[in-house]
């Protein structure tokens, strides 16, 4: 093991923390609650307090609790939005997911939200006239537009925004310009089908070499 690296959970295949073990009963020398300050951690569970954060954090914990391992992500997605009062849902989708986003407004509408989405491409803006380079546009000569998309969904007062399929980064930027809360629903994997963690299912035997190289540890 190499001893200059920085150490924490993820390097971590104990996990007592799940079960709320005693801090002294085999946690790894590195691990992160250990080294903690549980001060600190005081001081960030007090932010639960605060009223949307509170409605938040119970929403998702009494979904998690009420169908662990028994609803889709979809409809706990739907679960969690009754639960959090939200009435009016943003989907920000890539363009190339838009028959999927049209099922999900149609399901979501069926369960009685209004729905307003908003496609990556909107506004057809040219990746040139953004300064990226020409040869960018063999991906496409418009560039996915994800701040236009957050500020668009900003104007319509959306209470739960959902993200469809953006590209690594483009996500990015719209989580950072989306006033409302915001879950994901599809996180893009081109070459798995948008089923990202199978990667690291085979990161060990068929795709080592691919993300890995080298020798295995």
């Amino acid at each position: 093991m190499d001893d200059n690296i920085n150490r924490s959970c993820g390097d971590c295949r104990v996990t007592r923390c799940i079960n709320g073990a005693p801090k002294d009963k085999g946690y790894p020398a590195f691990c992160v609650t250990k080294h903690t300050d549980p001060a600190f951690v005081q001081d960030v569970v007090k932010l639960y307090d605060e009223e949307e954060n509170r409605k938040v954090m119970e929403a998702a914990a009494g979904v998690e609790c009420d169908y662990y391992c028994q609803k889709t992500r979809v409809e706990e997605t739907i679960e969690f939005a009754k639960r959090i009062g939200a009435k009016k849902i943003g989907i920000a989708t890539c363009a190339g997911l838009i028959r999927e986003t049209g099922i999900l407004t149609k399901i979501l509408r069926s369960h009685g939200f209004e729905v307003y989405g908003v496609a990556c491409k909107a506004g057809i803006v040219k990746k040139v006239d953004v300064g990226l380079p020409e040869d960018y546009e063999k991906a496409g000569i418009n560039i996915c537009n994800p701040i236009l998309q957050a500020e668009i969904l900003n104007k319509e007062k959306t209470d739960l925004n959902i993200v469809m399929g953006l590209c690594v980064g483009h996500d990015s930027l719209f989580y950072k310009y989306a006033k409302g809360l915001t879950t994901t629903l599809v996180a893009k994997d081109r070459v798995l089908g948008h089923n990202p963690a199978a990667a690291l299912y085979t990161a060990e035997s068929y795709y080592h070499n691919k993300l890995i190289g080298g020798e295995q540890e």
